[in-house]
């Protein structure tokens, strides 16, 4: 069992206050941080040490710090989430960091990502795309009609392994396009996957594709940044299904 330590760090950290504003980069020490402490406590440490001192605290996103509600999220000496692999920005600790370190704090960067504040962006576009067709309209039934369909293992596999997707935006903020496809490939394998989804299969992937593209996310170049950042380590074959799936709804 290791033992908590203290250690003094200098952040780094982009403050804007409005969409149309200019962003500045502003320095503050983050001291007495305990080694236990997660990157979020950290920051209501410094945020109660600014709010006696009669500033504005820095504003982030965040709602269960559990790694499960995909409102967390700032870019961490340049990468989406922190250094440490498969980890949301609320399940990072500071142990990960060393005495003396300095820590550059930016919020998601992307043309779709509209900065409301600091580190607080609005993802409302990936909303937008859910509401496009990432959703069964059918009636598919109750959950023992539901159960009553044969699913392969692999499948239902897989089907779990796209939906662990919690729409955070990493993927968005670590491709050099600003592209959403590992985010939309993923809501589209959760359904494609199982035979609840496929009735409305090729309406879905040409819908949310197409809103995709109309909210200014760029394309896929194979980057395969978003999968190395991504917190639930979603992997690109679903953004390969995706292209499949799209491909086959223009043939129909």
């Amino acid at each position: 069992m290791t033992t908590a330590k203290t250690i003094h760090l200098t952040l780094k950290v982009v403050r804007q206050t409005g969409p149309d504003q200019k962003s500045n980069l502003e320095t503050y020490a983050a001291r007495n941080v305990s080694t236990d402490m997660s990157f979020l406590e950290m920051l209501d440490v410094v945020n109660e040490d600014l709010t006696l001192a009669g500033q504005d605290p820095i504003a982030f996103d965040h709602d269960c710090r559990e790694g499960i509600c995909g409102m967390c999220g700032a870019v961490v000496n340049g990468r989406p989430h922190g250094p440490q692999e498969g980890t949301t920005l609320c399940q990072l600790h500071m142990r990960h960091f060393e005495d003396g370190d300095e820590v550059v704090i930016e919020p998601w960067r992307s043309r779709a990502f509209k900065v409301i504040k600091d580190l607080v962006v609005d993802r409302g576009a990936f909303d937008q795309i859910i509401q496009a067709g990432g959703y069964i309209s059918i009636n598919t039934g109750g959950a023992p009609d539901a159960n009553s369909l044969p699913v392969p293992k692999e499948m239902a596999d897989q089907a779990m392994d796209a939906a662990a997707c919690i729409g955070c935006g990493a993927c968005v903020a670590a491709c050099p396009n600003a592209s959403a496809m590992l985010f939309t490939g993923a809501k589209i394998s959760q359904l494609a996957l199982l035979p609840q989804g496929r009735p409305e299969a090729k309406r879905r992937a040409a819908a949310m594709v197409a809103a995709m593209d109309k909210l200014g996310f760029g394309n896929c170049t194979n980057e395969r940044e978003c999968e190395a950042v991504c917190p639930k380590n979603i992997s690109i074959v679903h953004i390969a299904r995706m292209n499949r799936e799209f491909l086959k709804a223009g043939f129909f």
